[in-house]
Order: structure tokens, then C-alpha cells, then sequence
């Protein structure tokens, strides 16, 4: 049995224009230890589905499909359900700290809170573990800094502590969602590296969200690419990158900058404008933006279709897309 299986997922919320589709028809799973990589422009579903998963969405969001999490489904759960599940069982690093951090209280607070409340450990035995935390993830004299307040930690340094956080019942899963947002590049690859690292030590299933190729190519086993609240296109990231053939994935990764990239060279870009979420189109979100866009294009959202076994995409102009690769390729 997977860890986590995730079957039709949508999420509609209500907006003053009318409903809004932010996810449409998603399935994956993953299983204990294994990494999923979810990318995607902004706008494209990525953290709905993960609050999703987190039973975090509005309370006017209305959700349907299923989300097992070890055979127990998770939707129509209650909040009370939901909140002994949160930060013990599935834990969270969301993209901004400060955000995340309570600034009226220490970290230490903040890390031990989980602690008591989902393992019901004393006032001392919780701050003696969130120190071992703390220093796990790399604070510096974390004994002493323990007390220390969000703003007195630098950007890279909370961030560390919302991992401390999200790790500190040892979860079966773990979401990370742009975990390195507005981190400079070292401090990026140190964060990352130890994500990486607690997963495997701990043996978690781990969900990381980026909008980055580097970082999904260069952290996760499989990936989903997103776009319209759809998944476009899925399979392992080696087979995604070695054979991508949906018009968006390749978009984007057209759209990267490359070692030959002349300097002041513009980059290639989508032509085009990310849909509103009430204003999506009836078929392949991505119809209208894609030069391989047909009027069938419109009329539904196509079916994954098997580019080889276990990598998909939802395209109905495969055949046409391969031709071109090919031709170009020659």
C-alpha cells in the first residue's frame, strides 16, 4: 500500500468573478522513502494540492476525488482529525519563514509546541529535544540560542528552524513547499542537502514543490509538471527530462538559460498569458498558448497518454510533437 495515493483530486474555490478550478482531475502516489518533485509556474496549483493534502484550504474551498494517506482517506476529514494528523504524521516546510514563524514567540517555543502537543513530553524534555533539533539542522550554539526570537535569526537560519519544526515528530511525510525561496544559491544547496539527507536517514516519503529544473532534477526520484491546476505531464525525472513531449514542459525548459547563452541574449519564452482560474478553457489548459493547438484541442481535457511506461503526458498532438523533435533533433 502506498504511503500517500492521491486519486482525482479537484479544488474549487469561490472567487467574487465564480468558481475556480485551482486543481482539476490530479492523481499520483508516493510511497515510504520515496522523493516526488512538483513544478510548475506560479498560479498553477502546486501549493493548493499540497494544502490540500494538509487539510489548509479556505473554508469555502469545496474538495473532491480521494487522498489516502496508509489507506485512510483524508477528505471530509474534520479539523480535529486533521490537526492530530498535522505536524505528527505529515509535516510541512512552507516557502516563506517569516511567515511561518510566530514572531511573538522563540524558536525553541515553536519546535518543543509539536513535541508536547502530539507526544505529550514535559516542558524540559521538549526543550531538551528541540535543542537536539536545532543543532541536527545546523543552528549554531543552538543551547544558547534556543530563546532567540524569528528576526534575530538570519533568512537561511529560519528556514532551518521550520524544518526543525516539520521534523520533530518524525513524519511519515514530508511537503516542502519552495523550501529555498529568496535564499541565496550556497545557502540553497545547504538546505536542500539536508532535506535530502533527513529524508533518507528517516525513511519519509517527500513531496517537494519548486518552480526551479535544477532543484527537481537534481532532488527527487519522480515528478509532476503542473499547469492550469492539471498535471500535464508525469513520469521519473530522468525519463521527464530525457523525453519530454508535452508543448508546456517544453516551454519550460526552452525557456532556461544554457552554458552558450550569450550574454544580453534574450531568452525564450512562452507566448502567451497564464489563464485566470475562472477563465480556463474547457479542454487542455494550456490550449491557445500552444502553437501545436487545434480546435480538438478545446473540446476536453485530454487523457494522460503513454510516452513510454510510466511517463505520461496529456497531450492529443503527441505524434505531431515527436515529429517536430525529431526533425530538429536531425
Amino acid at each position: 500500500m502506498p504511503l500517500l495515493q492521491v486519486q482525482d483530486l479537484s479544488v474549487e474555490l469561490q472567487t467574487h468573478r465564480g468558481p475556480a478550478f485551482a486543481v482539476r482531475d490530479v492523481s499520483f502516489s508516493l510511497e515510504r522513502g520515496e522523493t516526488l518533485g512538483v513544478i510548475g509556474e506560479s498560479g498553477c496549483g502546486k501549493s493548493i494540492t499540497a494544502m490540500a493534502l494538509m487539510g489548509l484550504l479556505p473554508e469555502n474551498a469545496r474538495v473532491t476525488g480521494s487522498i489516502l494517506f496508509e489507506g485512510q482517506e483524508l477528505v471530509g476529514r474534520g479539523e480535529r482529525e486533521m490537526c492530530a494528523l498535522r505536524g505528527d504524521r505529515i509535516g510541512m516546510i512552507f516557502q516563506e519563514p517569516m511567515t511561518a514563524l510566530n514572531p511573538v514567540h522563540s524558536v525553541g517555543r515553536q519546535v518543543a509546541e509539536p513535541l508536547r502537543l502530539h507526544r505529550g513530553l514535559s516542558a524540559g524534555a521538549a526543550r531538551k529535544e528541540a535543542i537536539a533539533l536545532l543543532d541536527r539542522v545546523g543552528i549554531p550554539d543552538a543551547a544558547r540560542r534556543i530563546d532567540a526570537y524569528p528576526h534575530q535569526f538570519s533568512g537561511g537560519q529560519r528556514q532551518r528552524v521550520t524544518i526543525a519544526m516539520a521534523l520533530a515528530c518524525g513524519p511519515d511525510l514530508l511537503i516542502a513547499d519552495e523550501p529555498t525561496t529568496a535564499l541565496d544559491v550556497t545557502i540553497q544547496r545547504q538546505i536542500l542537502d539536508l532535506i535530502r539527507d533527513l529524508v533518507a536517514e528517516r525513511g519519509m516519503g517527500l513531496m517537494l514543490i519548486s518552480h526551479d529544473l535544477g532543484v527537481i532534477a537534481q532532488n527527487v526520484q519522480r515528478m509532476l509538471v503542473m499547469y492550469g491546476g492539471t498535471v500535464v505531464e508525469s513520469g521519473t525525472t530522468q525519463s521527464v527530462f530525457a523525453n519530454r513531449m508535452h508543448p508546456y514542459t517544453l516551454g519550460l525548459f526552452g525557456a532556461r538559460p544554457g552554458l552558450r547563452t550569450a550574454r544580453g541574449q534574450r531568452l525564450a519564452t512562452i507566448p502567451g498569458t497564464v489563464p485566470e482560474l475562472v477563465d480556463l478553457p474547457k479542454g487542455c489548459p494550456f490550449a491557445g498558448r500552444c502553437r501545436f493547438t487545434i480546435p480538438e484541442c478545446n473540446a476536453q481535457v485530454p487523457p494522460p497518454y503513454e510516452v513510454v511506461p510510466g511517463h505520461h503526458a496529456r497531450c492529443i498532438r503527441l505524434d505531431v510533437v515527436a515529429a517536430e523533435k525529431m526533425k530538429v533533433a536531425a
